[in-house]
Parts: C-alpha cells; structure tokens; sequence
C-alpha cells in the first residue's frame, strides 16, 4: 500500500507564506525586581567609587568650560596642546590670585564668627521670645497635669577625642585628588578627541559610526556652550553682587569673599540660592545694627538672583536647556546625598548630558519631554 508523501512541518520560527506582514515580536522585559536590584547596584558603585569617578567628572566638566576658549585659540593657528597648556594655566592663576584675595577675609571670619554669632543670639531671642513663652506655658501646664512631678535629667556633656592623625593623613590626599584633577583636565583637552575618534573606530558599521559622531560632536558642543555661558553668568551675578555688597561699606576682601560664595552657589539651582539667602541674612545681621540694614544683603541677594533666574538665563539659554524644576529638586537631593558639594555642582550639567542624549536616540525622545 503506497503513502502519499508527507509535507514537513513548518516550524515555529517561520512566518506562514502570506501577503500580510507580521507583526514584530515582543521584546523581553526584564522585571521589576531586576531593575530595582541594578539600580541600587549601580547607586552603590556610584557611592563607593567616587574617589575615582570624581576627579574624572571634574575635570571633564574643566574640559568642557575650556574647550570653547580652544577652539578660539585654533582659530588663530596655536596648536592644540599649546592653547590647552595656556587655558589650563589662566584658570589656575586666575583661582590662585581669587584664593590670595579672599584667604585673609575666610580665615577672619572663621576666627570671628563665634563671637559675632554669640552678639546675634539676643537679636534672635527678641524675635522668638512670643514663641519660647508659648512653650514655657505648655511646659508648666504639662508639668501641672502630672502632678507636678518632673521627669527631666541634667545634661551630660560627652568629651570625645579627636584623631590628631587624621588631618595628617587627609593632606596629602587632598593633595593628590587636586593634582589629578588639574592633570586630567589637561588630558582631556589635549587628547580628548583623539580618545573619542579611537572609541568610535572600534564600532563595526560604517553607519553607526557616523551616528555616534554627530551625537557626540553635537552633544560635546551644546553641553559645553551650556556649561561655559552658565559658568559666564554665574560670574557676573557674583561680581555684581560684591560690587553691591562694596557699595553697602563692605571691606572689598570680605565683599569679593561672599560674592564668590554666591556664585559657587549659583550652579545648584534652588538649593544654593536658598543656602545663600540665609548666609546673607546671617552677614546682615552680624555686620549692621540697623534692623532695615541687616536686611539689604539679602534683600539685594534675592532681588539679583530673581532677574538673574526669571529673565536673563532663559533668554539666553532658551527653552532646549530648559529642565524641570522637580527633576532638577530630585537630581540635586541624588547626586548632593551621593558625592556632597561635588554632586551638587555636577547634577545640572550631567542632568543636560542626559537630556541631550534621549533627545537624539530614536525612541527616547518622550523621556527627554519629561524632563523639560
């Protein structure tokens, strides 16, 4: 009895001979759990590898103030590694004539500010004395409610020692993380485009190559326009506000002090200019003794720093650098509780390194909405 033959089987994989196109195949997700686990992986890393990554940010940030001056510099035929060499050296003279200026007037008011923060306490008591009555009123109505018995212990003071060898030790690192930093920097602006030509030669396809190069050279000129005018800005707040402060019969040492203060704390929005209205009102109250002067500094701080946030930056920025005032809140609270002081003046610009990249990546451009 002869069989007809038989057909094989299609197999799964293969798509049935139809005219209709098929859909494409959902890719696998990974769980949350899995994600919740790399995340605090990578937080970690981040935490404890920061002694590495910090001098390398930094001086990635130097770089990226400085390449534009660079590339001014190439414009008129110096090499690279000299205009580099000359960058470098301007900005460390110009730190280093900034610190010998402003040393004297931080070393006095650290030896000073005990004993003038002692003179503001009976000011600060007139001001809450409403609220200390309001409390020792609770207390005796407490205490009569309890029959009168008191259950308060005197205070014990605890000495504890402190390790004479610690600052020994915490010198020379400083020392070394400073060096690193400023070698680093020149590094980066001397070979940083050859180390980005040789990482993208390493990719495969010709095509994504040419991708790569136009989102880094892209990304490498925004964020470094946006560094440097935010770093421009931050300057002229901090020379207009000494000026105001000299104006006030400040000595120049201490306004040109807290000018630079100011604009230091100017790269951490929101939360550098409310440290910096109560350091202000803290300087007004221990310089003047007239109530309506103590109040000029920061009066002048806040009126400054309002024209400066609300009309100046965006118009000079415009609305591509624009971030949201939430996610800038939650950038600076992760890197600030991460990397301290340092986070904080690192969050913006690697919050807009990231904002710049979904924006360019296909598929990522609604995580770069959700950002502005």
């Amino acid at each position: 009895m002869n069989l007809p033959p038989t057909q094989p089987l299609p197999s799964p994989d293969e798509a049935p001979a139809t005219g209709e196109p098929q859909p494409p195949l959902p890719r696998p997700r990974a769980s949350a759990a899995l994600v919740v686990l790399v995340t605090l992986a990578v937080g970690y890393t981040l935490w404890a590898a920061q002694e590495v990554l910090l001098p390398v940010l930094l001086a990635a940030f130097f770089a990226l103030v400085g390449n534009p001056v660079i590339r001014l510099l190439r414009r008129l035929y110096l090499p690279r590694f000299l205009a580099a060499l000359l960058v470098l050296l301007g900005g460390m003279s110009g730190a280093a004539v900034l610190g010998q200026q402003l040393l004297v007037p931080a070393m006095a008011w650290t030896q000073e500010s005990p004993r003038e923060l002692r003179k503001l306490a009976p000011k600060l008591r007139e001001l809450t004395r409403p609220m200390q009555e309001a409390n020792r009123a609770a207390e005796n109505f407490a205490r009569a409610a309890a029959g009168g018995e008191t259950t308060s212990r005197r205070p014990q003071l605890v000495h504890t020692a402190e390790d004479p060898y610690r600052k020994l030790l915490a010198t020379p690192r400083v020392l070394a993380s400073v060096l690193a930093v400023v070698l680093l920097t020149f590094f980066f602006m001397v070979y940083g485009e050859n180390l980005q030509r040789n990482a993208i030669a390493l990719m495969p396809r010709r095509q994504q190559k040419k991708f790569t190069v136009q989102i880094l050279h892209s990304i490498e000129r925004e964020v470094s326009r946006y560094v440097l005018t935010i770093t421009l800005i931050n300057t002229m707040v901090g020379l207009i506000f000494a000026s105001l402060l000299y104006a006030m019969k400040l000595p120049l040492g201490e306004a040109l002090l807290w000018g630079t203060v100011v604009a230091l704390l100017n790269f951490a929005p929101y939360v550098g200019p409310l440290i910096g209205l109560i350091m202000m009102l803290l300087v007004g109250f221990i310089t003047f003794d007239d109530p309506l002067w103590s109040l000029l500094p920061a009066g002048a701080y806040l009126l400054l720093h309002t024209l400066e946030g609300q009309i100046i930056t965006p118009i000079v920025l415009g609305r591509r650098m624009a971030l949201s005032p939430l996610v800038l809140i939650l950038a600076l609270m992760l890197f600030g509780w991460l990397w301290g002081l340092i986070g904080l003046l690192l969050a913006v610009p690697l919050l807009v390194c990231v904002k710049l990249v979904l924006a360019r990546v296909e598929g990522m451009e609604g995580w770069a909405r959700l950002l502005e």
